[in-house]
């Protein structure tokens, strides 16, 4: 069947508008007063764009923009999560430096980008396994739209009373892995289009045009791998369950179609070699955060593998009373699929390794788990007759998916509402900043004490300048785990936190941000990694004498790091700034808007 693309378009649309919707609300929240910030769907997107930023600005691969440590031949930095995982930031990085287009706008436009085109790819490998545009334009609206409830997560909890509307459309994070999506389902539908040919036909497909196809599978596959680590070795595991349904079930030419399959792969291995060469240059930092846990216990239960159990009996099911063949290459394919988030959920049990399945279930395996469930209820309406008089059911479905990512929007957005605004009120401040640093071949390394949590964290999206300490500054390469902790206590220390007040805030469970700067994400909350342990009193109390002994004798001119020249505090709510005076000089300060601006200069 030929599909009429305007399906997919409509599809495509919809998803982007969806993209879009945290934008549209802070700037209807903001009214006059924007400041022409984005609006982010997740806080680790800061982490992206202030990377994004300095890729912007003309900064190596391998930048840091937290601390302003970048590479050069004096001065070589290891690999970070950033600089090995490029390929989505320099998509969007290149032609918004060709245009002139800010890190705000590219994040913006990137992720509407992102989502229209992974409509259409999932449009276009949905209508031509099930060979119904009406249905592939309802497919992709379910599989998208409803990402965040096939993980269990998002608005639902809320509705149900059950737990917190979070995350927003999580496949829309920017950008990771918003742009490694469509590269994902583009594989998916490729390999599906080299393959979907009766032996004899396939007689008849030119061979240039099949390796053509091929080749683009393995450089989607390849994009995948310098993109985001759990959605390449999901489109890996793909490829292996995609193997081992051929061979269960074994349709006619699988021996050819398993060549094919192979060449691949083998394709795919030519991106795994330099990816291996980057991850062996990486910083020890990287295994500081990633929380790895050595165990070999399975992992059943999770929601995207209970929609593939249920994908597994449609298919039995269906085969038993005739309606589907279960040797056909589409049946294949939706096993294959439905087999991927019991592969990525389990695979500890042979290696022994597990590393924060949480973005299995909530970045790609609920995705891919939703793909099952719609190509397999596909298959089903297919085989049981002509699939026009099932297309006023299909358009309920895709207006009731339009409707269920409206609620999402309605549900998950605000809870991001407050600190969206809060980030563009303090605009102002970022342009000044960058209007003070000018082209000071120091920029860079130039640094800002800013006492706002969020606002710090956001801040290299805008400004050059370094920062004394930020939320994420601890994912980059640039500092190690013990450097961002001493930061830290410098952070605390110049607001004349105590270490009584620091530990009473710990222990009390209010001072969440201490709990993850002093000892990772993963002793914070238990959805990281399958061997969390709450912290004790006793950790607690070592940890505040140890800041105590690091501020009894802290000198900012021997820190580690370079004394801030810029200070920055909220003007309608003012800290004591005593500790700041006593190490330096602060000049009568600027306001902009509700903050304040210092310059500081460190006495001698």
């Amino acid at each position: 069947m030929k599909l009429r693309w305007r399906f997919g378009i409509i599809a495509g649309l919809f998803l982007a508008v969806f993209s879009l919707y945290p934008q549209m609300k802070m700037i209807y929240l903001r009214g006059a007063e924007w400041q022409g910030h984005y609006a982010y769907n997740d806080i680790d997107e800061v982490a992206y764009a202030a990377y994004l930023k300095a890729l912007v600005d003309g900064r190596p691969r391998k930048n840091d923009p937290y601390t302003g440590r970048d590479d050069s031949p004096d001065h070589p930095q290891p690999e970070s999560l950033f600089s090995i995982q490029f390929a989505g930031p320099y998509t969007i990085a290149v032609p918004a430096r060709i245009l002139g287009v800010g890190a705000p706008w590219a994040m913006t436009l990137a992720g509407a980008f992102a989502a229209f085109l992974t409509a259409l790819v999932i449009f276009w490998f949905v209508g031509a396994v099930a060979g119904d545009d009406w249905f592939a334009m309802a497919a992709g609206l379910v599989v998208l739209a409803g990402g965040a409830l096939f993980a269990g997560e998002g608005a639902i909890g809320e509705i149900l009373g059950s737990g917190y509307s979070y995350p927003y459309f999580p496949g829309f994070r920017r950008y990771i892995p918003a742009m490694a999506f469509p590269a994902f389902f583009g594989l998916i539908a490729l390999v599906w289009k080299l393959l979907d040919k009766e032996p004899n036909d396939r007689r008849t497909f030119p061979s240039g045009r099949s390796a053509l196809i091929a080749a683009a599978a393995a450089i989607c596959f390849g994009y995948t791998v310098f993109s985001y680590f759990y959605v390449w070795t999901a489109a890996a595991a793909w490829l292996a369950s995609l193997v081992l349904s051929y061979l269960i079930l074994r349709p006619d030419g699988f021996r050819s179609d398993l060549k094919w399959i192979l060449c691949i792969g083998v394709g795919c291995l030519v991106f795994l070699v330099p990816y291996a060469y980057l991850l062996s240059q990486r910083s020890h930092t990287m295994d500081d955060v990633q929380l790895l846990v050595l165990t070999h216990a399975p992992d059943l239960f999770r929601v995207p593998e209970v929609i593939s159990y249920a994908v597994i009996a449609i298919l039995m099911a269906a085969a038993l009373i005739g309606v589907i063949e279960l040797r056909e290459r589409a049946s294949v394919f939706a096993l294959s699929l439905a087999l991927v988030p019991i592969a990525v959920f389990n695979q500890q049990v042979i290696t022994g390794r597990s590393l924060q399945p949480i973005h299995y279930e909530v970045f790609i395996g609920n995705y891919v788990a939703g793909l099952a469930l719609a190509v397999s209820i596909g298959l089903v309406v297919k085989g049981i007759g002509d699939t026009k008089r099932f297309r006023p059911a299909f358009a309920g479905l895709a207006i009731a998916a339009a409707a269920w990512g409206f609620v999402e929007c309605h549900y998950t957005v605000r809870v991001l509402d407050d600190v969206n605004v809060l980030r563009d009120e303090q605009m102002p401040v970022a342009r000044r900043l960058t209007e003070l640093a000018g082209n000071s071949p120091d920029r860079f390394q130039q640094s800002v004490l800013h006492f706002g949590i969020a606002e710090a964290d956001d801040l290299p999206t805008i400004a050059p300048q370094a920062t004394v300490w930020a939320r994420h500054q601890h994912v980059f390469a640039g500092v190690t785990w013990e450097e961002n902790k001493e930061r830290y206590y410098q952070y605390l220390n110049y607001q004349g936190v105590t270490p009584k007040q620091l530990a009473a805030g710990m222990k009390s469970g209010d001072d969440f941000v201490s709990v993850i700067a002093l000892f990772g994400w993963g002793r914070h909350t238990d959805r990281l990694n399958a061997a969390y342990k709450p912290l004790t009193f006793g950790e607690i109390e070592a940890e505040s004498l140890k800041y105590a002994d690091y501020i009894r004798t802290f000198e900012p001119a021997k820190a580690i790091n370079r004394p801030p020249e810029y200070l920055v505090v909220d003007a309608e709510m003012p800290p004591a700034l005593a500790n700041v005076d006593k190490w330096f000089d602060r000049d009568a300060g600027e306001r902009l808007g509700r903050y304040m601006l210092y310059r500081l200069k460190l006495r001698q």
